[in-house]
């Protein structure tokens, strides 16, 4: 692995004191999730996963982190946030609405669905988005800014640091049951964590993970 994390691997943790029972069997549910979606449609879910592609694209050379499944999870295990704006439906509800917005605010411009643009256009439309400039009827009265806000950005970062791909990109040690935390002040770190290596370290920090694992 490359990064600032070299062969740091925080499933290591799986079988040692820092993870009890609970903690593996969410993990490893989170691990299994389907790659296939269970509350969306399959055009929904197209656009869904070009939408996961602009806001958090990936690097190459590592196993992606499956965020359209993820937020899949979120709606159909109905893990809800527990509030909404006054302005905006229940999350579920959010999500088809905006998405299908979304591909009818791409066909009036570009005559293409979002998932068909080109990244420069997908940019666009997601910037008009943000700003609240969006407004076809498919909105159906839900502020395009909004639904940028409180559904595109918070649902798709969340779902990506939630996974333990991402753990392993910021050096993150993982759920903290039932071992916890101790070093908790600045620049001090457990000696369960991942050391973080500045450029042209990343062979002393391979070495310090291999040590303390």
């Amino acid at each position: 692995m490359t990064g600032r994390y070299p062969d740091y691997d925080v499933l290591a943790k799986r079988d040692t004191p820092s993870w009890n029972d609970v903690t593996r069997r969410t993990v490893y549910r989170r691990l299994d999730l389907p790659r296939m979606p269970r509350y969306f449609s399959e055009a929904e879910w197209r656009t869904l996963g070009a939408v996961c592609d602009r806001i958090m694209p990936q690097p190459s050379g590592r196993e992606r982190i499956p965020l359209p499944a993820l937020v899949d999870a979120k709606i159909f295990e109905r893990h809800e946030d527990g509030y909404r704006l006054a302005s905006m439906p229940g999350q579920g509800e959010a999500w088809k609405r905006g998405l299908a917005a979304l591909d009818a605010e791409a066909r009036t411009r570009h005559e293409l669905d979002f998932a068909s643009l080109g990244p420069d256009d997908q940019d666009a439309l997601l910037r008009a988005m943000q700003k609240g400039e969006l407004t076809h009827d498919a909105w159906g009265g839900m502020p395009s800014k909004a639904f940028f806000e409180h559904r595109v950005i918070a649902d798709v970062t969340h779902c990506y640091y939630s996974h333990p791909i991402a753990w392993n990109e910021i050096g993150f040690g993982g759920p903290a049951s039932p071992r916890g935390y101790v070093r908790m002040g600045l620049n001090r770190r457990d000696p369960w964590e991942g050391a973080e290596a500045a450029p042209g370290e990343q062979a002393e920090a391979r070495r310090i993970n291999q040590r303390v694992g």
